[in-house]
């Protein structure tokens, strides 16, 4: 039972945090079918019917359609007196139950922006950002083949200099980056290796290495183009996320408790 609870919490959450108006996409035989009809369909995906493509879109609504027939057959022949339905609906009401109970369980709670700061405040480590450096590179085979570039950037005006160095990269560097430009994005210290990462840490943005730098791809030329110093996220930018955060343990505590305490007055014999 306590897996079956918590292995739906995060979709119950997702759902409940996402929740959008229905939207009608068809009409069948005078009933309307709308976006929240359609979630059985979309379920494995993942997507919401508004981030679908149109061709997609239409594949969708065609399904729905084609559901809906069937299921108004379905009804026609017969089927709710068999005892195969009779069974089925049983389950499914039970199931259907947890959920709309677990749901108002989950919409009673409510943490207030006191309750976010105060996690903010006691766990300011999580929101720390380390210093960033965002750098390009020209990476080449040989160390004289590198000094060249290095020349070559020298006798550049430093007004002139970044557009120089990406045309450089673009026609000298052997790396998967050269199309970009040598451009590498930001990384942090140690995510690139140790001879390149303290190179690139080492410069002022507009700078570039006056020595080739040597790892085991090559020979490179480094370029900063920003830095961003170490830093702590503002509480506003993640006060939602932590709020969201804090309604789920809440949440998953809430539901562990009942929990346990149904287990104490209940009769259990378990048959592995």
């Amino acid at each position: 039972m306590k897996h079956y609870i918590v292995g739906g919490l995060v979709a119950l959450a997702l759902t409940a945090g996402s929740a959008v108006a229905a939207q009608v996409i068809a009409e069948v035989n005078g009933k309307k079918i709308t976006t929240d009809d359609i979630a059985p369909i979309l379920a494995q995906s993942g997507m919401r019917f508004e981030q679908l493509p149109p061709q997609i879109k239409e594949k969708v609504v065609e399904q729905a359609i084609e559901r809906e027939l069937l299921k108004e057959k379905a009804i026609k022949s017969g089927i709710e007196h068999t005892k195969e339905f009779k069974e089925a609906l049983q389950k499914l009401k039970g199931d259907l139950a947890l959920e709309t109970w677990m749901r108002k369980q989950y919409e009673a709670i409510t943490i207030t922006d006191s309750e976010a700061k105060s996690y903010y405040n006691k766990h300011k480590e999580q929101f720390k950002q380390p210093e960033m450096v965002h750098a390009r590179h020209i990476l080449v085979k040989s160390e004289s083949e590198a000094k060249e570039i290095i020349k070559e950037l020298e006798k550049t005006p430093k007004s002139q200099l970044k557009e120089k160095f990406i045309e450089l990269a673009k026609t000298k560097s052997v790396g998967p980056s050269g199309k970009r430009g040598g451009d590498l994005g930001f990384f942090r210290r140690g995510q690139m290796v140790k001879p390149f990462s303290d190179a690139a840490f080492s410069l002022r943005p507009g700078q570039f290495t006056k020595e080739p730098v040597k790892t085991q791809f090559g020979y490179h030329v480094i370029y900063v183009e920003e830095k961003k110093p170490a830093s702590t996220i503002p509480f506003e930018k993640v006060k939602e996320r932590i709020k969201q955060q804090l309604h789920m343990e809440k949440f998953q505590e809430r539901v562990r408790k009942e929990a346990e305490k149904l287990k104490r007055h209940a009769k259990i014999k378990k048959m592995l």
